[in-house]
């Protein structure tokens, strides 16, 4: 039962990650920079302690006597972390919600997966997976194994989005010459990008994809928070299993992290492209561009809520990494259909970016069974 509601817990929290970019594009008039920013401000800093306010009301006082080590890490990772985030809203922009979630998250799902078990096979740690466990018992392997076909998965979406690039890039040659690339028009207006780079979204995708692993380094490194609030929980409810929500004041001080990077980024940004008017800009519609930004930034923080549920449930080994991010990738490419940014394509190409999400919900299926065999 913990390791289904586990998986129901990881698909919630995968939904809103899969989903938060999407009200971005409904803001209008504003720079990347300036919508990113005010998304991040309710990301990092607004919603992160209001979440911990209501589920630890003693939140602030674990955080202050949790030492300086632990805080000074939990932040670092929290800082590296933030450097993929931005680079992560680039990927998208570059690759479009499907292909560039698809091969960030691909990344970060196999670095955040297998780093902390090769560590803690080297530092052997109570309750913590290593890479023995992985290699050396069923239920690890059919996790590896679920892994694998994650990364065949994104594989073949990779392969539908080189498909992609070359046959909207040569659909004028087809027409007549200097015909206007319709298909590529309709396909960035649906999708929200100004325009759709392979080569350079390859290249933002994968520093993105190794530095947003850093995310579960920052877990581990503030997990003596979190079992701190698990302690307060049992203490207060003997006998009702591992306290939900105990991640939740470990989010603070990482977050800190990320918003330092992106705040400084954004900002350095507004000021290269003179952008700090979008902020106070009466031509733009202020108040929805807001809502928008606050409803995105809010639903991003929510993939970290639920992942907290899921991991009290799975633990927070590979397994809750890699369910995590596989439910991310599903979501993300289902929108990227619903969005049309395969609009245009040939059936060849399209089937073979459905191929890639079904093989990605198959690795799903395979990492949740291996749970359920511990």
């Amino acid at each position: 039962m913990n390791a289904l509601l586990g998986v129901i817990f990881h698909f919630i929290g995968g939904f809103a990650s899969g989903s938060f970019y999407i009200p971005y594009k409904k803001v209008k008039g504003w720079s990347w920079e300036s919508y990113w920013l005010i998304g991040g401000v309710f990301s990092w800093l607004i919603v992160p302690p209001l979440a911990a306010w209501l589920t630890i009301p003693n939140f602030w006082e674990i955080i202050q006597t949790a030492g300086g080590t632990t805080i000074g890490y939990a932040y670092l990772f929290g800082l590296l972390w933030g450097i993929g985030g931005l680079t992560y809203g680039l990927g998208v922009r570059y690759l479009g919600v499907s292909l560039g979630s698809s091969i960030i998250l691909g990344l970060c799902m196999v670095f955040g997966a297998l780093i902390p078990a090769l560590y803690y096979q080297l530092n052997p740690t109570d309750g913590k997976d290593t890479i023995g466990l992985l290699f050396g018992t069923t239920w690890g392997r059919v996790v590896m194994l679920g892994l694998l076909v994650c990364i065949m998965g994104i594989v073949v979406s990779g392969k539908a989005g080189m498909r992609k690039e070359k046959e909207l890039t040569a659909a004028p040659a087809a027409g007549d010459a200097g015909a206007e690339n319709t298909a590529i028009k309709e396909a960035d207006h649906l999708s929200g990008k100004d325009e759709y780079k392979f080569g350079l979204g390859i290249l933002v995708a994968i520093v993105s994809g190794v530095l947003s692993a850093c995310f579960n380094f920052g877990i581990e490194a503030g997990k003596p928070m979190a079992d701190a609030a698990n302690a307060l929980w049992k203490a207060a409810h003997p006998g009702q299993g591992e306290f939900l929500y105990q991640n939740n004041v470990s989010y603070v001080v990482i977050l800190w992290g990320g918003l330092t990077t992106n705040l400084i980024w954004c900002l350095i940004l507004n000021a290269r492209n003179k952008t700090f008017g979008d902020y106070t800009n009466r031509k733009t519609p202020l108040l929805s561009n807001i809502i928008f930004c606050a409803l995105a930034g809010t639903t991003w923080f929510l993939q970290f809520f639920f992942y907290g549920m899921g991991e009290s449930k799975l633990g927070n080994g590979p397994s809750s990494w890699i369910l995590h991010m596989a439910f991310i990738i599903l979501i993300a490419n289902v929108w990227g259909l619903i969005l049309k940014e395969w609009k245009g394509v040939s059936k060849k190409t399209f089937t073979t970016v459905v191929l890639g999400i079904i093989i990605i919900l198959i690795s799903v299926l395979l990492v949740g069974y291996g749970n359920s065999l511990r």
